[in-house]
């Protein structure tokens, strides 16, 4: 599933990484190729393309830009769950080019912060390309991201969001009852799983893996454009699920004038939407 803008740079040379920051090109890195653009509509933007799908986006001047919009759903919603003083203790199951640790840091500068990312290649890249904080309040650590989340001790961390894609689709393995329960026993009492749900028409990856994540925890919600919603496009879903309720009930105006704005308006769907859905 393609999350998000930006074309694949045809041609392009295959610069020496530099400690001097980000030069467009193709990168040769464990996985495959992955490919740094220029964003035309920004001279700070970077585009990064893993194997030719739009992985990331990055602006260096402004953590807090998010330019793929389900990442600021995901955003939208940590900020109405989490006070702005929050010490976070976050979990990222995907790193690209670590776009939502960025933001988490800008939103809460408290954070302590790991991000999982299989090619270890990227990820270096990734560190000599972008401004990322420094250890301990973000550490990188190359692995498969179910079994880092399985090696976690219980109850260590307030918010796992899972951003994982092998081409289009998040491996299976990540999306069955088996990870649900391991990030349920790593969140702590008030913690969020956020997950980046990639679908066809059909939403037939929402509809399971709804299902999955709702007998896993008492309480789940979804955020997608009306259009993704109602079956017309390919595209993202952004399931949430917790022990305790998503959002208290005074957030939500607030969240849904939030997701109304941007590029792409966006709908919540609560517990019981979700769940009716996925029956």
């Amino acid at each position: 599933m393609a999350r998000g803008r930006g074309r694949r740079s045809a041609g392009a040379a295959a610069p020496e990484p530099a400690a001097a920051g980000p030069a467009p090109g193709d990168y040769p890195i464990d996985t495959g190729v992955a490919t740094l653009e220029r964003d035309p509509y920004s001279d700070t933007g970077w585009i990064l393309q893993v194997n030719g799908v739009p992985s990331s986006h990055v602006d260096l001047a402004d953590p807090g830009r998010l330019d793929f919009e389900y990442m600021r759903w995901m955003a939208a919603l940590l900020r109405a769950r989490f006070p702005a003083d929050a010490r976070l203790r976050a979990l990222h199951l995907g790193g690209g080019a670590c776009s939502m640790a960025r933001w988490v840091h800008s939103a809460y500068p408290e954070a302590r912060q790991v991000v999982v990312e299989l090619d270890g290649r990227l990820a270096g890249l990734v560190r000599e390309w972008f401004d990322l904080p420094r250890a301990p309040l973000l550490r990188l650590r190359v692995g498969e991201a179910g079994e880092v989340l399985g090696s976690l001790t219980e109850s260590t961390r307030d918010v796992i969001i899972r951003d994982v894609f092998a081409g289009d689709r998040t491996p299976a393995g990540l999306t069955g009852e088996a990870t649900a329960t391991d990030a349920d026993r790593v969140l702590a009492p008030g913690g969020i799983y956020v997950v980046n749900s990639g679908n066809a028409p059909d939403l037939a990856e929402f509809r399971r893996e709804a299902a999955v994540l709702g007998a896993v925890f008492e309480h789940v919600a979804a955020i997608a454009d009306p259009a993704m919603f109602k079956g017309r496009r390919r595209g993202n879903v952004v399931i949430a699920a917790s022990q305790s309720p998503i959002l208290p009930e005074v957030a939500l105006p607030e969240l849904g004038r939030e997701l109304l704005g941007g590029g792409v308006p966006a709908t919540y769907w609560d517990d019981a939407r979700v769940r009716g859905f996925a029956r």
